[in-house]
């Protein structure tokens, strides 16, 4: 008889040996699938990011497991071990401290290397800040990018935002709390002056969500008491734009431009009457001068009177 992929599976068939990636909570540990639950209880070895983390999870519902380490430091060595457990016939469940597996978290080459050898690699779906934080922001769905945290240093940080300014979708950042205003600030800066929404400790306790354009989330963050938590960072996609303007007609305003106004005060009027970014604006500018940028120099880090 054909089971009905309708109905609820029995408990037993966690008992298939192989890789289980599990979603658990981002927050409320009520969040757990039962699924999920069948498959700890059965697996003979449960590797994780933080074992004192996992081991509050599964203390919390009963349930009593080998931990194993599997983070960012300890992955490779780690690897090995758990390839073996498989090739053993073991049942390895991997779980993240929140979420689900992979996403932002080591993981990959575990799946891609358990693959190769043949061994069964089962995903067990639930939650995820990534796409709890984009239904609950209310910017458009259909269409998004994940691009994980940004770099910590600011000029690392606005070269990774301009990468995918022209992207046509929603983007969504996770990022630290004492760096989010420095990151509001500079995406602004390379994206333009979007739509947004802070998401913060979701499905915890205190989960707050602050919508706006990114100037007045960066204005606020930057003014206000650092916020604390988990947060993800939903960006809107970029306007639909008119006829573009030609590069010819970029130099004409240009150059009327710069007859009264100095650089800076010029790139940023022709910037926002084209509609071209701050920083294509600023070196066509620089062009007409006669200049040229200085190797690897930002706006704000050349030494010419440029833009903010």
């Amino acid at each position: 008889m054909t089971a009905d992929p309708d109905r609820p599976q029995p408990a037993a068939h966690a008992a298939t040996p192989g890789l289980y990636l599990i979603a658990v909570p981002i927050g409320n540990l009520r969040d757990i699938t039962l699924r999920a639950l069948d498959v700890l209880g059965a697996a003979d070895v449960v590797a994780c990011e933080d074992t004192r983390v996992t081991g509050k999870l599964l203390t919390a519902y009963g349930v009593n497991k080998t931990l194993l380490r599997y983070d960012e430091h300890s992955a490779a060595r780690t690897r090995p071990e758990i390839l073996a457990r498989l090739a053993a016939g073991e049942r390895v469940a991997l779980v993240s401290d929140a979420g689900l597996p992979l996403i932002s978290d080591p993981g990959y080459k575990l799946v891609r290397a358990a693959r190769a050898a043949g061994h069964p690699v089962v995903c067990l779906p639930g939650p995820s800040a990534v796409p709890t934080a984009l239904v609950v922001s209310g910017l458009p769905s259909d269409r998004f990018l994940f691009a994980g945290f940004p770099p910590v240093k600011t000029k690392a940080r606005r070269t990774f935002f301009a990468s995918f300014a022209a992207v046509p979708a929603t983007l969504v950042f996770f990022e630290s709390a004492r760096r989010l205003a420095g990151s509001l600030a500079d995406l602004q800066a390379e994206a333009g002056d979007r739509e947004a929404a802070i998401c913060r400790e979701l499905t915890k306790l205190y989960e707050e969500v602050r919508s706006g354009p990114l100037s007045e989330l960066a204005a606020a963050c930057a003014a206000g008491p650092p916020l604390k938590g988990e947060i993800t960072l939903v960006v809107g996609p970029p306007e639909a734009e008119g006829p573009a303007l030609s590069d010819a007609a970029l130099d004409a305003a240009l150059r009327t431009a710069l007859q009264s106004l100095s650089l800076r005060d010029a790139v940023a009027r022709v910037a926002v009457d084209s509609g071209r970014r701050k920083r294509e604006v600023y070196e066509r500018a620089l062009a007409l001068a006669g200049e040229a940028p200085e190797p690897d120099a930002e706006p704000g880090e050349a030494a010419h009177d440029e833009p903010d």
